[in-house]
């Protein structure tokens, strides 16, 4: 069953991987619609893996419950050992290219931040940000 579980997240990382190399292509050639529809997907998949990781930590403990005498890595196989390894290693690779992808998020939302206090500046009143008396580029007239 540990096996199993194993498997399942290894393929829940990797597809949250490629659902956020394919967010940072689409930010790169300014395409946002397809990021918003792949949320919910990449929202599944988050869960998915956080409940395979639960199961797979209740699996690890029981096997140390029932064996208190044995170390972890003799009661795990080959198999199971590698398949842990491969998730460490995805983790890292899912860190990483999350910390690119937050660089990027970050980079447009300053950008259009900026765009938005070049059109209608604003001022601080208190902790609140308001619009500007002096807004030279949009006007309102009612």
């Amino acid at each position: 069953m540990l096996s199993h579980h194993l498997k399942g997240a290894l393929t829940d990382l990797r597809d949250l991987i490629k659902i956020t190399e394919s967010d940072m292509e689409d930010i790169r050639i300014a395409k946002h619609d397809p990021q918003f529809e792949r949320l919910s997907l990449k929202e599944e998949k988050i869960k998915a893996f956080e409940s395979k990781k639960a199961m797979i930590d209740h699996s690890i403990s029981s096997l140390m419950s029932e064996n208190p005498n044995k170390d972890l890595t003799a009661l795990l196989n080959e198999a199971q050992h590698k398949q842990l390894e491969e998730l460490k290693l995805e983790l890292l690779n899912l860190r990483e290219i999350n910390k690119k992808y937050a660089k990027l998020v970050l980079a447009v939302s300053s950008l259009y931040n900026t765009f938005l206090e070049r059109i209608v500046p604003t001022e601080m009143q208190g902790y609140n940000k308001v619009a500007s008396k002096k807004s030279s580029i949009l006007e309102v007239r009612v």
